[in-house]
């Protein structure tokens, strides 16, 4: 894929988050590529693991097996220290 120039107007927060990211050596370029990458690889595990969840919830046998485990859990819960 060819690379592309792209133009951001920076406010204060993210001028010191680029600092901190140049801090470790990195040039501006460096940096906020490095920044985009992390930040859609969160975006991508956030997104998979809402994802799970909503399967999980949907599924009855999973959700019976989570009500088992919490009945199974709850005398526990009273010897358990605040």
């Amino acid at each position: 894929m060819a690379s592309r120039t792209v133009r951001a107007r920076l406010d204060e927060a993210s001028e010191q988050a680029l600092a901190v990211l140049m801090a470790e050596g990195r040039n501006e370029s460096e940096a906020v590529r490095g920044a985009l990458i992390e930040a859609a690889a969160r975006r991508r595990r956030r997104t998979a693991i809402t994802a799970e969840v909503a399967r999980l919830a949907a599924d009855p046998a999973d959700t019976a097996e989570r009500r088992a485990v919490l009945a199974d859990m709850e005398p526990a819960a009273d010897d358990w220290p605040a």
